[in-house]
């Protein structure tokens, strides 16, 4: 009698905090043009308002979750480059709406957040990561099996499927760096398994979770440390161990989406690929078409608007034009990619080795 009570006491607790915190959304959409989700080229923001300037710094954040989940960095928006192209985002843009989601407060009170909801075009995004120079983490991306227990001072419990509420901010965090975490079923022969977690047996975890592919796992406890909570994380990767990470906090809640922050670290290092995009580079580049002080000054606009040019110096004005040099950041390959066939236009046919001509329109 003892045992079970101890069990749905635990479960209860969590469960009543975590969905106090998130509240049972009721969704609504909104005005705005469509969104379909959050694929790896969609992202979620809160947001205060549905004003135009909440909406465009709503744009550019979703654009740093989207490069993010991407590339498998959580610190892209630090990258060179990626600044400028974050506050352009909006040009990237292929629809977005607004959700409204009502809750509950800790104290019982109703809650109302809105959410963004932005797609971006793909071919976009991609340009973007190439120009760049990002590492991209291949689609699709792998669904490794979570086995979480958690003690609050009663005694460690599996959450199962059923209990795929407590699990939330991990699961949810998860998603937002591009991939997805999967619950075991909860069985009477995986509950038992929660002695093997809580050793960190990542062995006998991996014969258990054989039925599941792929053959990941994310192993985590969570428990009470002293005040406050502590998580303890091993990623394995077909039976090898790829990570081992901590993290303690006042809130479980807080604590639990490190967890999926440390699987997509260990998951990108592993395979996340460099961009084929060129090295950075120092390039003389001759611009024709400019014909009078209004053309220099819409050339100039251009290149400082381009992420990967890093710094201008002209050189020199010949008949046929003005030469330039340019810093770029992942060499000509990623000037090409970034330049607006509808500003500039590079000629055909230029032989290896001669300065490369680009026609302002």
């Amino acid at each position: 009698m003892h045992r079970p009570k101890r069990s749905l006491g635990m479960m209860a607790w969590l469960l009543a905090a975590l969905l106090l915190s998130a509240g049972q959304a009721a969704a609504q959409r909104m005005e705005g043009d469509r969104a379909e989700g959050t694929g790896l080229y969609a992202a979620e923001i809160p947001v205060r308002s549905q004003n135009e300037n909440e909406r465009t710094a709503g744009f550019s954040r979703a654009l740093a979750q989207v490069l993010g989940k991407l590339s498998g960095d959580r610190g892209v928006a630090q990258r060179p480059g990626v600044s400028q192209e974050l506050r352009r985002a909006e040009q990237y843009v292929e629809g977005y709406d607004y959700r409204q989601d009502e809750g509950v407060s800790s104290r019982g009170s109703p809650t109302f957040t809105t959410t963004l909801v932005v797609r971006f075009r793909p071919e976009d995004v991609d340009g973007v990561a190439a120009a760049l120079g990002l590492p991209v983490w291949p689609d699709p991306r792998p669904k490794p099996v979570l086995w979480l227990a958690i003690d609050d001072g009663s005694g460690p419990r599996l959450v199962g499927l059923q209990q795929n509420n407590v699990a939330r901010p991990v699961l949810q965090r998860a998603i937002e760096r591009g991939y997805r975490l999967g619950l075991p079923g909860g069985s009477a022969a995986e509950q038992a398994a929660v002695g093997a977690i809580w050793r960190g047996d990542t062995a006998a975890i991996a014969r258990i979770s054989a039925r599941y592919n792929p053959p990941m796992q994310l192993v985590g406890k969570l428990y009470r440390d002293g005040s406050g909570w502590k998580a303890e994380w091993i990623f394995v990767d077909g039976g090898r161990v790829l990570a081992r990470w901590s993290e303690t906090g006042d809130d479980a809640r807080r604590i639990l989406p490190t967890g999926a922050d440390g699987a997509a670290d260990a998951l990108t290092r592993r395979y996340a690929k460099a961009s084929p995009a060129g090295t950075p580079s120092t390039e003389a580049i001759l611009f024709t078409g400019i014909n009078s002080s209004a053309d220099f000054i819409r050339l100039s606009a251009q290149l400082q608007r381009m992420s990967v040019v890093r710094a201008i110096r002209p050189l020199r004005a010949t008949p046929r034009g003005l030469e330039v040099q340019l810093d770029l950041l992942t060499g000509l390959s990623g000037f090409r990619r970034m330049a607006d066939e509808n500003v500039l236009v590079e000629a055909d046919g230029a032989p290896e080795g001669v300065t490369p001509t680009f026609h302002l329109r």
